[in-house]
């Protein structure tokens, strides 16, 4: 059986503590704070982060560098055989193209998979990937089964705020000015690679229920609908909003009675475009080994 470490960045969520616990490794995604280079969960925690970004600093994503992300592949492999390397989704960010340019000087002992996640789906790849490893499957095979598996999943994010869109130019400030009058919650969703808008709510109310009833939707139409076996894995994210997502745990779970729910944090690399007291609501087909 192949000795395969499993590897993703923060965007994933998972925190280095977690990552101990799990048995997996992060990168931990660098930002440009002010000119001045900061790393998730090393030296910028979420707190430092929203007090940042709250206070107006001017702060842009950026990918790990090939050199990090080098030498945590060549530490692994003089412990492991091979390596699966999870970075968030393509369509996200150049750090996937980026790790699949590096991978090919490390002549098949490196998989990077492109399965479009993020977040908490990006989180439950890492686990599906090691529950393949612990069946035997070495890097490639688990490569090609999560690909394969990309769209067996769903987010769907309400914001509470329009400003950090505006501010990053990703609607127009006429746009925003109408919205926030009219204090809409734009729910935006995450199908493959990109974000998108999905639907507008009058009040947060509103939104939980859109979000609910859409993954509601989901599974009926995509996942081959609600069994007994409870074959979905649901999870809620949040920018800065923790007290609010585990209200949201509890509307769910009258929705969805004897699931289990994980709750994290939105990756930062998201929270920096649509700022504080978001709340996302996502879904994964359970794998079959």
């Amino acid at each position: 059986m192949p000795n395969v470490a499993i590897v993703t960045d923060s965007n994933s969520g998972i925190t280095q503590a977690a990552a101990k616990e799990l048995g997996v490794y992060v990168l931990p995604m660098p930002f440009m704070i002010n000119e001045e280079t900061f790393f998730e969960d090393i030296d910028l925690s979420q707190e430092e982060f929203y007090e940042k970004l709250s206070s107006g600093a001017n702060i842009g994503t950026s990918q790990p560098s090939p050199e990090s992300v080098m030498k945590l592949w060549d530490g692994l492999l003089r412990d492991y055989d091979e390596i699966v390397h999870i970075p968030m989704s393509s369509g996200l960010s150049g750090s996937c193209q980026s790790a699949l340019i590096l991978a090919e000087d490390y002549q098949g002992r490196v998989q990077v998979v492109n399965n479009q996640r993020i977040s908490v789906t990006q989180r439950q790849s890492c686990l599906d990937a090691k529950l393949l490893a612990a069946k035997g499957r070495n890097a490639k095979e688990i490569k090609e089964f999560l690909e394969a598996d990309k769209f067996n999943s769903s987010i769907y994010i309400m914001l509470d705020t329009l400003y950090y869109l505006k501010k990053g130019g990703r609607i127009t400030p006429a746009a925003a000015a109408i919205g926030t009058m009219l204090r809409l919650k734009p729910v935006l969703q995450i199908q493959g690679e990109k974000l998108d808008a999905f639907a507008k709510a009058r009040t947060t109310n509103q939104g939980k229920s859109i979000m609910i009833n859409a993954i509601k939707n989901d599974i009926e139409s995509r996942f081959g609908g609600m069994t007994e076996d409870k074959h979905i894995w649901l999870q809620i994210a949040h920018t800065a909003n923790r007290e609010a997502a585990e209200a949201y745990k509890e509307e769910i779970l009258a929705q969805f009675p004897g699931y289990d729910i994980h709750i994290d944090p939105l990756s930062l690399s998201v929270a920096c475009h649509i700022g504080p007291g978001a709340l996302a609501f996502a879904c994964c087909k359970k794998i079959v080994v």
